[in-house]
């Protein structure tokens, strides 16, 4: 049986679930006069006559193809759906692919072509918080925007960005508090060696000092590299008789983690492991048999109970075949694209200052559940707690009662505490301390 946060973690986590009546509802389609009528700075975006560009930019090759090339096909299906039921302002939208190849320098060639050469509305894209940083100062300096699918480290609130994938407080820090009340207090961590890693483990840290609990180890590999048997030697150094491992390694390195780990006799009786970037398309990859019984943090899993989400199984199911599977990245990927039109369509043109403003409040009856746009540009989301079991799915073991309110400035780091983000506010912006902080 599913067990439930009580109400002191739910307000912890991000506090109560904005209330329906404080949001903007998405609006319809405006009027034929409006769709054809470019606002002021939108000739660059709908030049193209009967189609809108989009841009969608993830690693086709490369140690993260493993991963974002089902992000893409997510992408994909949500642009044929709108464009099966008239596309966005009555234009169909004319997807541009553009293929990061796991190089963070490419990612930001491949936005700056994407908007300059392509004149894309939007740009979908990145995986990798080293990508999203990567590109940050092009969509910045140029002023566009980019939706971005996955979860990640936090620490970041940019007007540019639009985050639909979890922050620290909808994903890594209710994972380590599921993990104290229920696996043990004695964590190792063990990351890729970049931004995201380092930063979760940097939250996962103060917050265990909070909470009663001990880093004995923490340990990076490379992107992409395979060598663990040295970090798997050490892991069980440090915790001879067993704890937990939490995992933010991304890419190829799982497959050679797991398959070691279990090669080791370390199973998840003793050694638990929490991933925070392993979901079901990572676990068919990478072969169940070696993943049953650990555990990942993630707002959306296939096996979620909805209408919305047997739907959308389904329709994926339809276009891409019956052994595919769903995962969390590829539904907030689906989901932004949905997001966008609806806020398009709010504004009634492809304007950029205008559909940020739009964004704001956008509900989604999502696969995960219901969803919103918040103001600091992030989306309130579910939480949950999956055990991979023998059919390379996840049984479901914890959630949240709703949605939690992302908090992008984590409240754990002493350099970030009491700060928030609120771009409709031009006096508060990116970053600015909460009242009482």
């Amino acid at each position: 049986m599913t067990s439930r946060f009580g109400r002191r973690k739910f307000l912890l986590y991000g506090s109560a679930t904005m209330g329906t009546a404080m949001l903007l509802k998405a609006c319809g389609a405006p009027s034929d006069d409006t769709a054809t009528t470019p606002a002021e700075g939108e000739e660059a975006a709908t030049d193209s006559g009967e189609t809108i560009k989009v841009g969608i930019l993830h690693s086709l090759s490369g140690t993260m193809a493993i991963s974002e090339t089902t992000v893409v096909d997510a992408e994909m299906l949500a642009i044929k759906e709108i464009n099966a039921a008239g596309g966005v302002l009555g234009r169909q939208i004319e997807p541009i692919q553009e293929d990061g190849a796991s190089d963070w320098p490419t990612f930001a060639e491949k936005a700056e072509k994407l908007i300059d050469q392509d004149e894309v509305a939007v740009v979908f894209g990145c995986w990798t918080s080293a990508s999203r940083k990567a590109v940050l100062p092009v969509f910045e300096s140029k002023d566009h925007m980019l939706w971005y699918p996955v979860q990640y480290e936090g620490q970041e609130c940019s007007k540019n960005i639009f985050y639909t994938g979890a922050a620290p407080n909808q994903q890594i820090e209710p994972a380590v508090d599921w993990l104290l009340e229920n696996k043990g207090t004695e964590f190792f961590l063990v990351g890729s060696d970049y931004v995201f890693p380092r930063t979760a483990n940097t939250i996962i840290k103060e917050q265990l000092a909070v909470k009663g609990g001990t880093t004995v180890g923490e340990d990076y590999l490379p992107l992409g590299n395979t060598e663990v048997t040295a970090i798997i030697t050490k892991i069980r150094a440090a915790l001879p008789n067993g704890g937990v491992i939490f995992n933010s390694l991304n890419g190829d390195s799982n497959v050679a983690f797991f398959t070691q780990l279990q090669g080791a006799g370390m199973g998840p009786d003793e050694y638990p492991v929490m991933s925070v970037s392993v979901a079901e398309e990572e676990v068919r990859q990478i072969g169940k048999d070696f993943l049953v019984g650990h555990y990942a943090a993630w707002n959306y899993f296939q096996t979620v109970e909805s209408p919305e989400n047997e739907k959308w199984v389904a329709d994926f199911k339809a276009e891409y075949g019956e052994d595919r599977v769903t995962n969390d990245p590829m539904e907030a990927a689906y989901i932004m694209v949905y997001l966008w039109k609806q806020a398009v369509e709010a504004a009634g043109t492809f304007d950029l200052d205008a559909v940020r403003t739009a964004a704001y409040g956008q509900e989604f009856a999502a696969p995960e559940g219901p969803v919103t746009m918040n103001t600091n540009h992030h989306i309130s989301k579910t939480v949950r707690i999956g055990q991979v079991r023998d059919d390379g799915l996840f049984d479901i073991v914890s959630s949240t009662d709703g949605p939690i309110d992302p908090l992008p400035w984590n409240q754990y780091v002493p350099d970030t505490k009491g700060l928030a983000c609120d771009w409709s506010d031009p006096e508060k912006g990116g970053q600015f301390e909460m009242e009482g902080a």
